[in-house]
């Protein structure tokens, strides 16, 4: 009897032992990042142009490189939600029909992003996959400097709602809560951008922005 009691308690330690690992994880976790953002920018349609756009007129949006805090609740070991901080910003130049002209200066947009992710238990590595909503708040936006002198005095992007997907690993360095956060990220969102000369509209466009958005930076969780 003795024996069995002996052993059914070495069990039940063995299986706590996870149990009380995972819980020492923490719920909270966050993410100092350095992010590459990588939009694309192309005219999907032309729904104002008094000013007449030479046939074949095609646009990009530059990349840029930010700093980004993550922050992260856990629910359960598996899974958790993740919300990021940040702010990017991008010109808007024409590689087609008015080829090297800058048509929007410094957008600075904020991408409020919200994602719930699914983490695979692989000891101190976990990789994990998500998917969320963003909702992407153009803070300011210029005209570019190739179209003052054809008399635009505003230029506007629109506030747009959209989707995100991701991927990443969390490689714990040591027991003390520090590790190493790899992450990859592919919105679908776009906007509508307008060239004013003064209250005149001048053009309206669509564009697709669906960036992709690469980082990779230190994580704390307790």
């Amino acid at each position: 009897m003795k024996k069995l009691l002996a052993a059914a308690l070495t069990g039940a330690a063995m299986l706590a032992t996870p149990a009380m690992a995972q819980a020492d994880e923490g719920k909270i976790q966050f993410k100092l990042l350095g992010t590459y953002v990588m939009p694309d920018g192309e005219i999907t349609s032309v729904n104002t142009d008094i000013v007449g756009l030479p046939a074949g007129t095609q646009t990009t949006a530059s990349d840029n490189f930010v700093p980004t805090l993550a922050i992260e609740y856990f629910v359960s070991p598996e899974f958790s939600i993740e919300t990021i901080c940040c702010m990017t910003q991008h010109d808007v130049d024409a590689v087609s029909g008015l080829t090297g002209a800058e048509l929007v200066s410094d957008g600075k947009l904020i991408p409020a992003t919200f994602t719930a992710k699914y983490h695979l238990n692989a000891g101190d590595v976990k990789p994990y996959v998500g998917a969320g909503a963003t909702y992407f708040w153009w803070v300011d936006a210029e005209p570019g400097a190739d179209t003052i002198p054809l008399g635009v005095t505003r230029t506007t992007l629109s506030d747009e709602f959209g989707f995100v997907v991701q991927a990443g690993v969390d490689i714990a360095l040591g027991d003390g809560g520090m590790g190493v956060a790899l992450d990859a990220k592919r919105y679908f969102v776009g906007t509508t951008a307008r060239w004013y000369a003064g209250d005149t509209l001048a053009i309206e466009t669509e564009h697709d922005l669906d960036p992709w958005v690469l980082s990779a930076g230190v994580s704390y969780r307790f």
